[in-house]
């Protein structure tokens, strides 16, 4: 097993341990049965990328490609338009159309709306040890204006450290086994995000910290949670080491960056793929 296989083993066991259920759940499932969920709250899991500790799950099979292009559609090509994401591989939103086409003014339109990343990067570059380095999708004039989904990883935090960048992710909710959780959808992509501002600030990647302020396993994929402590225990002593690697050069245009700059390196998920249900 890798780090992130290791990160989610020991927080699949402490939720079904210590976890507690909710009470009338705002989420519903497609036949409209309420979505319950057992949790735990303050979850934190560190990965060292300049060390090669990338966090992909491999117990089953992550969309790592649609993650990054998602990523792509918040930050280096800001959108909230459903057509647009979807052009760039992006579909999984439709459900949280407002309506009008949109997910409303929220993670794209809000990036974009403060020009948040190049304001970012240009701060890194001119005071690249000052504190207050942080990017929020947490707007409330955004969050009031529309409906949509509150942005569920919502804060970076970012700080250099000699010839690296750290970046730590905040996290108000998360899905532990269909995004959130160690190795999963929100990390890589995030890290993918930390490779490419290291990049374009002439940094090298360092550490990534994601910290979920409440984490859960939705009461419908319990057995699945089983299924990957049985998948885990099966390689347990397999050494595994899978990276992503950047390939673009210095002085790249962020609205050039594309999933094809990046490769997944020495990946190799266990099979077959597991469905969830989700909770809207």
């Amino acid at each position: 097993m890798n780090k992130a296989d290791e990160y989610l083993v020991s927080d699949i066991r402490n939720i079904l341990e210590n976890g507690y259920k909710d009470v009338d759940p705002r989420p519903k499932y497609e036949d409209g049965t309420p979505a319950h969920t057992i949790s735990v709250n303050h979850v934190m899991r560190k990965y060292d990328l300049s060390k090669g500790e990338f966090p992909v799950c491999s117990l089953r099979k992550q969309a790592w490609k649609t993650g990054i292009r998602e990523i792509i559609t918040i930050y280096t090509r800001p959108t909230n338009k459903l057509s647009e994401m979807e052009e760039l591989g992006v579909t999984w939103w439709t459900p949280w159309d407002i309506g009008d086409g949109t997910i409303g003014q929220r993670y794209g339109a809000t990036v974009k709306r403060y020009d948040l990343l190049n304001n970012l990067i240009a701060d890194i570059k001119k005071d690249p040890y000052g504190r207050r380095k942080i990017m929020s999708l947490w707007q409330e004039t955004d969050l009031r204006e529309t409906k949509g989904l509150a942005p569920c990883a919502f804060l970076t935090i970012w700080n250099v450290r000699d010839k690296f960048l750290d970046m730590c992710l905040i996290q108000r909710s998360g899905d532990m086994l269909t995004a959130s959780g160690a190795g999963g959808i929100n990390e890589l992509q995030y890290a993918a995000l930390l490779m490419i501002v290291a990049k374009a600030t002439g940094y090298e990647p360092g550490v990534f910290t994601h910290f979920v302020a409440n984490e859960q396993i939705y009461d419908r994929h319990i057995d699945n949670a089983h299924e990957l402590l049985r998948r885990a225990e099966q390689i347990k002593d397999e050494k595994r080491n899978p990276h992503l690697v950047f390939e673009k050069e210095a002085g790249f245009d962020l609205k050039d960056v594309t999933v094809d700059d990046f490769t997944m390196v020495d990946y190799e998920p266990l099979q077959p793929q597991l469905k969830f249900e989700l909770g809207i």
